[in-house]
């Protein structure tokens, strides 16, 4: 796995946050694993990289609600 994949996909991980906003996270977290495993080259970083966005977005949506 190239370095770029490994060094964001540790952004995606959730243990650490509470239960209700796990939730929210863990199914960005398996997606960007299973995309990480499968895919390769700059378009896959990108990639990870806007799910990392929409991830974010999500996890605070939860948190105001």
């Amino acid at each position: 796995m190239h370095p770029a994949t490994q060094a964001i996909l540790q952004f995606f991980e959730y243990a650490h946050l509470p239960e209700h906003l796990q939730e929210v996270s863990r199914p960005f977290c398996e997606l960007a694993q299973q995309m990480a495993a499968k895919l390769e080259g700059p378009e896959l970083t990108v990639g990870l990289r806007k799910l990392l966005e929409a991830k974010d977005c999500c996890v605070r949506a939860a948190i105001d609600t």
